[in-house]
């Protein structure tokens, strides 16, 4: 058995993941690598960010992206999936419904209440949401958990 997870330990080990890091490509094709809050389903990573970020400007000029999540500190801990792909607005509001159900579970311990954030802020978060869905085209992944050491 190698060190690369099959697809389905993929999935698996993206749903479980907490924060991922989405890079997309600016105009001039310099890459912009950002965290999010994400959820997976369906085969695809769904995220809301703010209607006016860069990040949707980006995508809707270059839907090129990748995704990564990773955990584990210690190199024999060290496990990861990078996906390459597209990224694309969803206007759906069937999806749009699931993935705010679906978000706000998954993150509901993990929310500051923006009531008491400074008003830039607010202004910030309160200026509308797009979702966006990243279609994976190609995994790269490993465990290194899977490497047996002699003696």
């Amino acid at each position: 058995m190698g060190i690369q997870l099959t697809e389905d330990e993929a999935w698996e080990f993206i749903a479980r993941s907490h924060t991922g890091i989405l890079t997309t490509l600016r105009r001039d094709g310099m890459p912009v690598s950002l965290p999010l809050w994400f959820v997976s389903f369906d085969r695809a990573v769904w995220f809301q960010t703010p209607s006016r970020s860069m990040k949707v400007k980006r995508v809707a000029r270059d839907p090129r992206a990748c995704f990564l999540v990773e955990s584990g500190e210690a190199w024999p801990e060290l496990k990861a999936v990078m996906a390459t792909g597209a990224v694309e607005i969803v206007e759906d509001e069937d999806v749009l419904a699931r993935i705010r159900d679906e978000t706000s579970r998954k993150y509901a311990g993990f929310r500051p209440d923006l009531g008491k954030a400074p008003d830039a802020t607010r202004k910030h978060y309160g200026s509308g949401t797009a979702t966006l869905r990243f279609s994976p085209e190609r995994f790269v992944s490993w465990d290194n958990a899977r490497i047996r050491f002699r003696g």
